[in-house]
């Protein structure tokens, strides 16, 4: 049996000043920030089990993760959400708009992703800045229960507000119980999956989903104008596709050229599949032999090929596919570790493309950076939450909305003063 949250005094948690919330989160992460950190060491290799990644990137997600829990990112999310950290104390003045007071929405209880790593951290942190009693459905990599124990060791008060309920069946009647009993819901899965959690979930429960997407990349004729330029691009291009061996809702799995650039076409996909090669020196893949959907897409993109329809390259150590001009009435390959790219004249053509296939967008990177406002204009279209620089999509502002959602907003009720 999953244990249930434990339902003890809310007395001293509740007079806990934020700040000192925001301090212990902030110490026990930075603990987490050293590699050799013993607890951290065990739950790499727990995460490598369950996802297949390679080391490096399961390091470089762990450093991402960790390094951005300081206590200067987490106070300016916060402020830059509410106001001010001292909302979540108290009644503050907010100008004409009055005074408020940002109350813990109550029990939070947080579903995790099979895939990407430490997805429920952010959430449930948050939640407890804001006071909320939070669940956290843990993965098979016990990630959630290991930081809460180095949290028990920093403020032991605020750990206690922390629960972990271990991976079991969804059906599972204890389970069932805590979604029906929870006051806000995030979710992250497939749509599916989003939809049966939902259902478990009173009407009134506050429920924030995060579905499956993906991203993409949009690279102007500018961008282009030459071999030194294009290879840049390409560099950058190959880091945003390949880290997390293209699982991620920030894995880059289409990429737009505007026509009429410095660079041939075909040259510049040698230059994309060489560039992958040597990103995998870096982030190596977690499978070195082809996973049987991409193998499958490769056959299918062969035999276009032979017919004078597109082109198709493999890199066997980066254990990456690269398609050119694949059916533009097909949406991109989204499968592991692969890039479809596509030669567009303008714009126009990237959003209706986007809205054609209605592509689930998280971000789109952008080369060069700022775009220009026509492509900004397409971004938008799109319905993509962020615009990014090629090559830092995996590297997103930890204090910027995750999907358009904020970062604390969610966790919080606001209670108003008249005057």
């Amino acid at each position: 049996m999953p244990r249930t949250w434990r339902r003890g005094t809310t007395e001293p948690f509740a007079r806990l000043g934020a700040h000192r919330i925001i301090d212990a989160v902030a110490d026990a992460a930075k603990r987490w920030c050293d590699a050799d950190f013993p607890l951290r060491v065990r739950t790499t290799a727990a995460i490598r089990e369950r996802t297949g990644y390679s080391e490096p990137v399961v390091d470089y997600a762990l450093d991402r993760l960790f390094e951005a829990l300081n206590r200067d990112a987490l106070t300016a999310a916060i402020e830059g959400e509410l106001g001010a950290v001292d909302a979540l104390d108290g009644f503050v003045a907010r100008g004409e708009r009055g005074t408020a007071f940002a109350s813990p929405v109550g029990r939070l209880v947080v579903v995790a992703s099979e895939t990407t790593i430490g997805v429920a951290l952010p959430p449930a942190l948050f939640a407890l800045c804001a006071r909320c009693e939070v669940l956290v459905r843990d993965r098979s990599d016990a990630l959630v229960r290991a930081f809460s124990q180095t949290l028990a060791e920093e403020r032991p008060d605020v750990a206690a507000r922390l629960h972990v309920n271990d991976a079991t069946a969804h059906d599972d009647p204890a389970w069932l119980a805590e979604l029906a009993r929870a006051d806000a819901v995030v979710a992250f899965g497939s749509a599916a999956a989003l939809k049966a959690i939902r259902a478990q979930t009173p009407a009134e429960t506050r429920f924030i989903a995060y579905g499956h997407r993906t991203s993409a990349s949009y690279v102007a004729r500018e961008a282009l104008m030459d071999d030194a330029a294009a290879q840049h691009v390409a560099d950058d291009a190959a880091l945003d596709a390949l880290l997390y061996d293209g699982e991620g809702c920030l894995s880059s799995h289409a990429l737009f050229l505007e026509r009429g650039s410095g660079v041939d076409l075909n040259r510049f996909t040698a230059m994309v599949v060489a560039a992958c090669g040597r990103a995998a020196i870096e982030f190596p893949p977690g499978a070195v032999e082809m996973h049987p959907s991409v193998a499958a897409y490769r056959n299918a993109a062969s035999f276009r090929a032979s017919r004078g329809y597109g082109r198709v390259m493999w890199d066997a150590r980066a254990c990456t596919l690269v398609a050119l001009e694949p059916p533009r009435e097909e949406p991109p390959p989204l499968l592991p570790r692969t890039l479809a790219l596509y030669a567009i004249d303008g714009p126009k053509d990237f959003a209706l493309f986007a809205q054609t296939h209605r592509l689930p967008l998280e971000a789109v990177a952008a080369a060069p950076f700022p775009p220009r406002d026509d492509v900004v204009a397409a971004i938008l279209a799109s319905g993509a939450a962020r615009i990014a620089r090629v090559g830092m999509l995996q590297a997103p502002s930890f204090a910027a909305e995750h999907g358009g959602i904020g970062r604390i907003g969610p966790f919080v009720r606001w209670v108003t003063r008249d005057p």
